[in-house]
């Protein structure tokens, strides 16, 4: 067995509620910096009979993979990526059972990726860890990272090869299994070390937090299945095998094979295969020569290896480099992704529809490494626009506060001088290549803030983020136009809808800015009332009625009855016009024609306009021609993609870009919420009613959400004799009725906590 076969189990989970004083020296094998380094340390200690606790911390810059005696500790690729200029997070674990009396080893292996990627803020390289023992007789003995830890002088891993994709943010993991003894995890190693150097990072350079949110882990290792070599595909003679796990995953291919002393595998990753059944050299829609991993065998009778320092993401790995056939089950797919716990549901009797809330779900967890990221191969960055879509099934189906939370402070730490944002954070913002905002995405974060609140009910999310959300609205409202009262086109790039969107950008004020703006405005002034800001809260009032007024009198068009895309356009786009609706900037006495005329046209828009689209229709009778566009298999739309055999959502209707793009996935959440019925009417679920849509040809839906409280439950089903059973299970703590609209009937009735049922007829 080789040593890559000794270091897969894991031990000591991720504890986020130990926290520590930290004290110990960061450390480097050098104090050169080097693009895609790494550092595999060692320290052997002694620990005395009668331990009675152990807690070890850690952190790095970029991940680490810590060991206690050969036991790797907790999940992957962690810590997670923060601005660490700003807020460093570390780990934190019980290990107490990993120890014994006496010689003891602690090793780790870190990488940092440096480069000035898209998805990570570059910082230095470094290693801390902590390791707190208290005895029975209640001495204390602290280990602590600092010149006496040793470094491997000849790694396993190459330094400085070539990052993997255009966004630079991972790097190829080239393994030479050769150069790493089985006994350097263990005491007693005699084999050539060096001495550790300091870190570049001072002690308290960097502000240290515990980590909240979970490490990745992995949820699934597939079986892949074997395709057949093509004829003409061996062009090189490297012998390709190809395999498949059955649809786009996040993690990392394994393999476990009879090992050949000096034979180097290579493992090359794609959504694609060419025409000759290879694996394209691309990631998503960009080229890439660089897609793979190597390894470099000992010649063991078994050698087991799997690329685990980073997130990749993709449908087909090609092995080159072995001589002899792969077996079935010798090269497997590890799914991989932050471990929130899933406790969300949605079932019908249409599989179709299943399908969409089990594609979306997929997409999900893909996208959720660390961070929410818009993709998980090509970019890993984190959007606010993306999370804010994402947050609608996210916060349904996942215990996700602190992802999202994660989300907010990232962009707090990101935040510019004057209130703007760069387009994703963390980011290494002064590399010219990532040197971009988007002005709508920005207005996002006041959105994103106000669903965690809602979510969680906690006024604690709003005190942390509403300083950050106020600044960001302040910028908008300082650069409006003096004559028009609009908000002008500004700096960065500008998006009304996305992918491909046909919504007019003509003239200097754009329609969907100006009503995100409205928004934000009126979500700031809810947050200040909340925290008792009472001032600040009737200006910010003001400032979005004045503004509403503003919005109505330049860029509606009474005649049409819709608004028009943006100052000097003609083009009323159907997504314009319902965000308008959804904002309540529809006059009065046209909010109903303007309805019949958004709902009865050709769905016109794409992803980020869909979603304000099908809640407007669902939340103002037109539950039929929203549940039409859920439902649809043809182009354009989530249907189309399943037709296409797709199991997670693309970026766009097109099939040209990402096939794993999460911020297509809030039909789950509209499933559940509308069709289900599962609606939270108070911060927090304080107070929830079931109010089902029972489309005519759906025999049965049920759900299950997650709230703080716990999972509330609801279902209906048809009988055959015509009538209506409805079922929920309602956590304690919580107000919930029941509100049912059966054959021009509405059917009230109070929930009370544990299980409901009625039959109606």
């Amino acid at each position: 067995m080789s040593a890559s076969d000794k270091e897969q189990g894991t031990a000591s989970k991720h504890r986020p509620d130990l926290e520590v004083a930290w004290q110990s020296d960061w450390i480097w094998r050098s104090r050169r910096i080097q693009i895609n380094d790494f550092a595999y340390f060692r320290k052997e200690i002694k620990v005395r009979e009668a331990l009675a606790s152990a807690k070890l911390f850690y952190s790095a810059h970029h991940t680490a993979k810590v060991y206690v005696n050969g036991k790797k500790l907790g999940g992957f690729v962690s810590p997670a990526p923060t601005n660490p200029e700003k807020r460093k997070t570390y780990l934190a674990y019980d290990v107490t059972e990993l120890l014994a009396s006496g010689a003891n080893c602690l090793t780790a292996d870190a990488h940092y990726l440096g480069g000035g990627g898209q998805n990570y803020y570059d910082g230095l390289p470094g290693f801390r860890l902590q390791l707190h023992l208290a005895y029975a007789d209640g001495s204390e003995e602290v280990v602590r990272t600092d010149a006496t830890w040793r470094v491997l002088k000849e790694m396993p891993h190459e330094t400085g090869t070539p990052y993997q994709q255009n966004r630079r943010v991972s790097a190829i993991e080239k393994y030479d299994a050769r150069k790493l003894d089985a006994k350097w995890r263990f005491s007693g190693y005699e084999g050539e070390t060096l001495k550790a150097k300091i870190a570049k990072i001072g002690r308290d350079d960097w502000p240290m937090t515990v980590q909240r949110i979970p490490e990745g882990a992995i949820e699934e290792e597939i079986v892949c299945a074997k395709l057949p070599q093509r004829a003409g595909s061996d062009i090189d003679g490297e012998r390709p095998q190809v395999f498949d796990p059955g649809r786009i995953v996040s993690g990392w291919p394994k393999f476990k094979l009879k090992g050949i002393a000096g034979a180097t595998i290579r493992l090359r990753m794609s959504e694609d295969l060419d025409e000759n059944g290879r694996v394209k050299h691309n990631v998503t829609n960009e080229q890439s020569d660089h897609y793979y991993d190597e390894y470099t065998m000992r010649g063991e009778e078994t050698e087991t290896w799997q690329p685990d320092f980073s997130f990749k993401a993709f449908r087909y790995v090609e092995v080159t480099g072995y001589p002899h056939e792969i077996a079935p089950g010798e090269v497997t797919v590890c799914w991989a992704h932050t471990d929130m716990a899933y406790v969300g549901r949605f079932s019908c009797s249409d599989e179709h529809l299943n399908a969409l809330y089990a594609a979306a779900i997929r997409t999900q967890k893909n996208n959720t490494l660390g961070q929410t990221v818009d993709c998980p191969h090509r970019e890993q960055a984190q959007y606010t626009a993306d999370t804010d879509l994402q947050a609608e099934t996210l916060l349904y189906n996942f215990d996700a506060i602190d992802i999202v939370d994660k989300t907010l402070s990232d962009f707090t730490d990101a935040q510019l001088a004057d209130g703007t944002f760069p387009f994703v954070a963390p980011i290494n913002y002064d590399n010219k290549d990532f040197r971009i905002q988007i002005p709508e995405w920005d207005l996002h974060y006041a959105t994103l803030m106000w669903k965690l609140y809602e979510a969680s009910g906690s006024i604690g999310a709003l005190e942390k983020h509403y300083e950050t959300a106020r600044r960001m609205a302040d910028y908008f409202v300082g650069i409006r136009d003096p004559k028009t009262g609009l908000v002008p086109l500004d700096k960065g790039w500008h998006i009304s809808d996305w992918p491909y969107p046909s919504v007019e950008h003509a003239g200097e004020h754009l329609t969907v800015q100006q009503i995100k703006l409205v928004l934000s405005l009126r979500i700031v002034s809810r947050s200040a009332d909340l925290l008792g800001r009472k001032e600040e809260s009737g200006a910010y009032a003001n400032l979005a009625a004045e503004l509403s007024g503003r919005i109505v009198g330049q860029l509606y068009d009474p005649k049409a009855k819709r608004f028009r895309d943006s100052s000097d356009a003609s083009a009323t786009h159907q997504g314009v016009t319902a965000i308008a609706l959804a904002a309540g900037l529809v006059p009065a006495e046209d909010r109903e024609a303007a309805i019949e005329s958004v709902a009865r046209q050709p769905w016109e828009c794409r992803t980020v306009l869909s979603l304000p689209l099908l809640r407007m229709l669902f939340e103002n009778g037109r539950e039929a021609e929203a549940f039409a566009l859920l439902d649809r298999r043809e182009y354009p739309g989530w249907g189309y993609m399943l037709a296409q055999g797709a199991q997670t959502m693309w970026e766009g209707w097109e099939d040209i870009e990402s096939h794993s793009h999460a911020w297509n996935g809030y039909p789950a959440r509209l499933l559940q919420e509308f069709v289900v019925g599962i609606r939270s009417e108070a911060p927090g679920f304080a107070k929830a009613v079931i109010r089902p849509y029972l489309p005519d040809g759906l025999t049965f839906a049920e759900a299950d959400a997650w709230t703080p409280l716990g999972v509330i439950r609801a279902g209906w089903y048809r009988e055959k004799d015509g009538a209506v059973r409805v079922r929920a299970r309602i956590p304690e703590g919580m107000e919930a009725r029941l509100s049912l609209r059966l054959d021009g009937r509405t059917i009230e009735r109070e929930l009370s906590p544990g299980d409901n049922e009625w039959s109606i007829r």
